[in-house]
């Protein structure tokens, strides 16, 4: 957002010392403190000096009516296409213009294994993308993941968008053909459109996992349990889900 209100000329990802310049610049430029932090002070001076940013934003934003129309397609309540819609999201679908996504190593490292590439030959110097079990550690977050995707496209570029999650609900692009698009290319473009393209294809995830009959009955326990196996109990999904249909109806 720096780059587009022309205060930063490139974009890297990462939070270094250009953009630590740039975000100074602009904090003094503005007569505000200059401790190079993008608090809320900041950023609503940025929005104030530069609303083509905030539209930007705001009008990727999931509606009111995206939701009543997700319930109509399902035959569910409101109130729990709403309780589903929030403890099902993985925060903010996108990060301006991007979607909101984050890239799995080890499911990539299955993608080029059905793809008849021995991932142990591509490993070396992609340690930080191509690793046999999810360990957790190589995630970056932000826009550092596309940078970890563009580093898999290098490889292998349909394995790669098939090792990303996406957007709000944070669907996996391998599930692409599955929830009905035809290849995942035609997936990931739909996720960079809207957080309305989101919510549909959470639609296609709960109608090819045979889960709107459990919503139907509002069984939580029974939902999360087909989503997340036997071991569901231990982060109380369910609870929450309860909770939030009873705060919606």
């Amino acid at each position: 957002m720096l780059a587009e209100a022309g205060l930063q000329v490139s974009i890297d990802g990462r939070f270094g010392p250009r953009t630590d310049h740039a975000l100074k610049s602009f904090q003094t430029a503005e007569g505000l403190v200059v401790d190079g932090i993008a608090g809320e002070k900041t950023w609503t001076t940025l929005f104030l000096q530069h609303p083509a940013l905030l539209r930007r934003i705001t009008s990727r934003y999931l509606q009111e009516d995206d939701i009543r129309e997700a319930a109509g397609m399902l035959g569910v309540e409101l109130a729990v296409m709403k309780a589903v819609s929030e403890v099902m999201s993985q925060g903010p679908g996108f990060i301006v213009d991007h979607p909101r996504i984050f890239f799995e190593g080890h499911v990539f490292w299955n993608e080029l294994k059905k793809r008849g590439t021995d991932p142990m030959t591509k490993q070396r110097g992609n340690e930080n993308i191509l690793y046999p079990g999810p360990d957790g550690t190589g995630y970056s977050g932000g826009m550092e993941e596309y940078i970890r995707l563009e580093q898999a496209k290098s490889i292998d570029e349909e394995a790669a968008l098939r090792s990303v999650s996406w957007g709000i609900y944070q669907l996996m692009g391998y599930e692409a053909e599955e929830l009905g698009y035809h290849d995942v290319y035609e997936f990931a473009d739909r996720m960079y459109k809207h957080e309305r393209e989101h919510l549909r294809a959470l639609i296609f995830f709960l109608e090819k996992k045979k889960l709107v009959h459990i919503l139907h009955l509002k069984d939580w326990r029974a939902f999360v349990q087909a989503l997340n196996g036997p071991g569901y109990e231990k982060k109380r999904t369910h609870v929450r889900l309860a909770r939030a249909y009873e705060h919606y109806a």
